[in-house]
């Protein structure tokens, strides 16, 4: 084995144990994915149970109704992954860990590993869990077969495909807010960024009266277009389809996470 290689493996290692002992033993990170998850499938649960389809043909996306709760839990997902980096450059503490681990690369590499699959697990269950709810509650208020539509069930593909895209997208949202983290290294100020980039395109795409020009943002915009993945009906009227627009939230997310890295090298800290 090329000793370089060995060595940057031995290092990730033991970054990947640092990073999984911090998550484990801060009471606040577990409490930030137990409240995504409440969030997600609180907001879900409330959407299903608003929306009615009194008539055949109501125009309402069953599966998207039951994954709404996932513009409300993102947020708390932001904050989680800004937190991981920012919140060490708040008390001072990168500078132990960059000493442990002196290659930042691993370091970052390791933090985002070890995010990514929290949220992943927490994504999944709150996925499964509001789609679960979604199948019991909306057809009491007639999303029925009758009016066209099937009980939600992962056996269908476009269901699916909007759960495992969700789930994805809480994934692209936490390495989005990683990278702006570690680029500003301010926790509140990288939160800023992040939402404001997740919750005021949609405000300026409606501000804007050209519908050439609204498309276009819906195109950029990290979570129109991410979000487009939770579509299952009208899919040739959307602005980007579902999987192009996951991997336009992909370009933000690799933009960020190559900008945040990038800094992260240069700097003295």
């Amino acid at each position: 084995m090329n000793t370089a290689d060995g060595t940057w493996r031995g290092d990730l290692g033991r970054a990947l144990r640092a990073e999984w002992t911090k998550l484990r033993t801060a009471g606040d990170a577990g409490r930030l994915l137990l409240l995504a998850v409440a969030l997600t499938v609180a907001v879900g649960c409330g959407t299903a149970k608003a929306v009615k389809c009194p008539d055949t043909g109501c125009g309402q996306d069953a599966v998207k109704l039951a994954l709404t709760g996932v513009t409300v839990g993102q947020a708390v997902i932001t904050v989680f992954a800004v937190l991981a980096v920012g919140g060490e450059y708040g008390t001072g503490m990168i500078r132990t860990t960059l000493t442990a681990v002196p290659n930042r690369l691993t370091v970052l590499t390791a933090k985002a590993t070890v995010i990514t699959t929290a949220v992943l697990a927490s994504g999944t269950g709150a996925v499964l869990v509001s789609l679960f709810a979604g199948r019991y509650i909306l057809p009491g208020n007639g999303f029925t077969e009758a009016h066209g539509y099937a009980p939600l069930s992962l056996a269908d593909g476009p269901t699916l495909r909007a759960a495992l895209g969700s789930v994805l997208y809480l994934a692209l949202i936490a390495l989005l807010a990683l990278g702006v983290a570690t680029a500003v290294r301010g926790a509140a100020t990288a939160i800023g960024i992040v939402l404001g980039l997740l919750y005021l395109f949609p405000v300026i795409t409606q501000v804007v009266h050209d519908p050439e020009w609204q498309r276009h943002l819906q195109q950029i915009a990290p979570m129109t277009a991410g979000l487009a993945v939770q579509a299952t009906v009208d899919l040739p009227g959307l602005p980007i389809g579902p999987w192009a627009g996951l991997g336009t939230l992909a370009a933000w997310a690799a933009s960020a996470m190559l900008a945040g890295g990038l800094l992260l090298q240069r700097r003295d800290v």
